[in-house]
């Protein structure tokens, strides 16, 4: 569970006895009440992987800090790039299209199975649970608990987590119409470098899909249908076969530019 400012987001999935070294789904941690340094760190934070590579000790040899804020565990979705196995742990290369970072699943020897899920296949989505660590200067997360994502949407409702969290501390709390922490007024730094707060990550996961699927995606965004595009209508306007807008429709959905609406068939632009 994480909880920032009224917002509370539970039940990920985490369910079993994969998700050991003391974590745990509960909310902010009581230590603060004792003068301690566990104030909202061990609160469990939804993040894309941008966030974890540029966050920065919040004092020297202090804990990292994302929007300035103290940050350990940590949640993400990516696709898994590359797999190393070794005797102690097995190592995910994970990549949510704003950054990759090495993901760690330590390996229980008591265990009959190991203590680590080497099943995922190459590029399958996967949710991560883990504690955000840095090793001579290199960033990475430490995983209590790894599975596969089984509804694209959730991939959706991830960012949209990390999106409320990140503009309610930079922000400050909606309504309020002032600065939180550590953000950038002049934009957005979740997804993408630049300054401009109308860039998204929308264009630089386009350049990695097929000409027909920017196309389809080029037409979709000049249709006013809230419910979305069919197969037939995009096939009509875009002179493409339905086969072909079905070929194209997967590739955006690969890369998280469109969501179903009304069927398997009809898609609308996902606004970042």
């Amino acid at each position: 569970m994480s909880a920032y400012g009224g917002y509370a987001k539970t039940s990920y999935g985490a369910q079993g006895g994969d998700d050991g070294g003391g974590f745990t789904m509960g909310g902010t941690q009581q230590g603060s009440q004792g003068g301690g340094s566990k104030f909202a760190d061990d609160s469990l934070r939804p993040v894309t992987i941008k966030q974890l590579i540029e966050s920065e000790e919040s004092y020297p040899g202090g804990p990292l800090a994302i929007d300035g804020v103290p940050v350990t565990q940590v949640t993400l979705i990516g696709q898994v790039r590359e797999i190393k196995e070794q005797t102690t742990n097995v190592t995910y290369r994970v990549d949510d299209g704003t950054g990759i970072v090495d993901v760690k699943k330590w390996i229980d020897a008591e265990r009959s199975d190991g203590g680590a899920n080497t099943t995922f296949q190459l590029d399958t989505y996967v949710r991560v649970f883990g504690r955000l660590t840095a090793f001579n200067g290199k960033k990475h997360v430490g995983a209590h608990f790894i599975r596969a994502i089984e509804d694209f949407n959730e991939v959706n409702y991830h960012l949209l987590d990390a999106t409320y969290v990140h503009l309610y501390l930079t922000k400050g709390a909606p309504g309020a119409g002032g600065g939180g922490g550590g953000g950038d007024a002049g934009g957005d730094g979740m997804f993408v470098d630049g300054s401009n707060g109308a860039h998204s990550a929308a264009p630089s996961r386009l350049n990695l899909c097929k000409p027909n699927a920017k196309r389809v995606f080029k037409f979709m965004q000049g249709a006013s249908d809230n419910d979305g595009c069919g197969a037939a209508a995009i096939a009509q306007g875009t002179g493409m076969s339905v086969t072909e807008v079905i070929q194209a429709a997967d590739d955006l959905l690969g890369q998280g530019l469109i969501y179903t609406t009304l069927d398997d068939e009809t898609w609308a632009v996902l606004d970042y």
